[in-house]
């Protein structure tokens, strides 16, 4: 099982709604719409998969579009 931490943020700040928004539109475009995922338990074991390579191979905007790995 993984372990989860409740992070909140402002609930009237755009700034952070935006950020939320933008990582579930991420996370769908990137991990549901790609893999055959029949059920919950399928999700939750790709969950740690999906966080290691959107964080090492995915282009990052604060890195001017490169991956942390280059």
């Amino acid at each position: 099982m993984m372990a989860l931490k409740l992070c909140t943020t402002p609930c009237h700040i755009s700034e952070s709604n935006g950020k939320a928004k933008f990582f579930g539109k991420t996370f769908k475009r990137y991990c549901l719409y790609i893999h055959d995922l029949p059920d919950a338990r399928t999700i939750m074991g790709l969950l740690p998969l999906w966080f290691e390579d959107y964080h090492i191979n995915h282009p990052h905007k604060g890195l001017k579009r490169r991956s942390p790995r280059e």
